[in-house]
């Protein structure tokens, strides 16, 4: 249920489902209309500012098996499919389009292009493997963030986690989104080779070390020239193997791309986390990135134009997925967490310290000191 209290008035607006148990899953607000959309299961809603419902579009249910991998037009499944509710795990507004990107739970993660005036299907891509994003069911593992540049296509990076199908679904990359909905390269990888490609997967030595690894993507953003995520991930120390997921320790890491950087050789990640009192708050929660208010930005000596990200952790590393109720709120401009990021890869290059990337290299790397050439 979604309720809206109005100013001044003792009325409380309130919007349902059709079906108790078709939950809410994603809310975003168009920036200039004011039109709610939202993905819940089964269903895509337009709402207007005061929850009035404008128009629905049905998402599900639909005959599926999870042992059923697509394209079905390519490989045929032998699996019995029962009818099954389609989870919205990504719903995204593409502004300079003019359309709502919608990916759901059914058929491993197929996605769907709306208009945003009457949610009418623009395009459903379900022709290539790369069309399917997904196979985790669970909401809250997956991100996306559309990116523009003037004159060129779209682009949309997403992170997901993957369920231990890592040779099917990679844990991050960065699809084409062209203008055209009916283009024969939606969806496809920005760039894709033998030796290249727009795309990160998880080792399969990372999960016979840490059989329940995955990369949880909790939020999602882009700030100047980057692209951001923000996951929870199980710790990977090295030597250390773990045969229950009640055993590990999660940590949370802010990772940063280039926004033009196909190959994803500008791959950054550092953890981020809080300390209230002592006590650490390690487990991310929810985060938004905004603008600071006068106050917030003469208290954090920054510009009210400069991009913020609140941030709400649990405390501890262990119940990421039964969190406690203790848990704070913290606040970072992008700014300090771009001056970080160049700190540790300055010292990096100075070969200090090492490159944190045990879950994807396979191990501790030590960093090298860069040699300079002259002639």
């Amino acid at each position: 249920m979604l309720s809206l209290e109005i100013p001044g008035a003792s009325l409380t607006n309130t919007f349902h489902a059709e079906q108790r148990d078709w939950t809410f899953s994603h809310l975003t607000v168009h920036q200039s209309t004011g039109a709610v959309y939202v993905g819940a299961v089964n269903r895509i809603y337009k709402l207007s500012g005061n929850l009035t419902l404008l128009v629905s579009h049905n998402t599900g249910p639909g005959e599926d098996n999870k042992s059923c991998y697509p394209p079905q037009n390519v490989q045929p499944c032998s699996e019995p499919r029962t009818l099954t509710n389609n989870v919205n795990k990504l719903l995204i507004i593409d502004y300079s389009e003019n359309r709502l990107l919608a990916c759901g739970s059914l058929y491993q993660g197929v996605c769907k292009l709306l208009r945003l005036d009457d949610l009418f299907i623009l395009v459903e891509p379900s022709h290539k493997k790369e069309h399917y994003l997904s196979s985790v069911n669970e909401t809250g593992t997956m991100y996306g963030v559309i990116v523009h540049t003037e004159g060129q296509d779209g682009k949309l990076f997403i992170g997901t986690a993957v369920d231990g199908k890592q040779d099917y679904f990679p844990t991050l990359s960065s699809r084409k989104l062209p203008r055209d909905p009916e283009s024969s390269t939606m969806l496809d990888y920005e760039l894709y080779s033998d030796f290249v490609s727009s795309l990160i997967k998880i080792p399969s030595d990372t999960l016979a070390l840490v059989s329940h690894f995955d990369i949880f993507y909790i939020y999602g953003f882009a700030s100047g020239n980057y692209v951001y995520f923000l996951t929870v991930q199980p710790e990977t120390p090295e030597g250390i193997s773990s045969n229950s997921a009640n055993d590990l320790f999660y940590t949370s890491r802010i990772v940063r791309l280039c926004k033009n950087d196909p190959k994803f050789h500008s791959y950054v990640s550092l953890p981020i986390g809080c300390t209230k009192n002592g006590v650490e708050y390690r487990l991310l929660q929810a985060a938004y990135l905004t603008k600071p208010g006068a106050t917030l930005a003469r208290s954090l000596k920054i510009s009210v134009r400069d991009d913020v990200l609140f941030a709400i952790f649990s405390k501890g590393q262990k119940q990421y997925h039964n969190p406690t109720d203790d848990s704070t709120l913290c606040v970072f401009p992008i700014k300090t967490i771009n001056a970080l990021i160049k700190e540790r890869l300055q010292s990096c290059y100075q070969g200090e310290g090492n490159l944190e990337l045990n879950w994807l290299l396979g191990k501790a790397v030590q960093c090298t000191k860069a040699v300079s050439v002259f002639s």
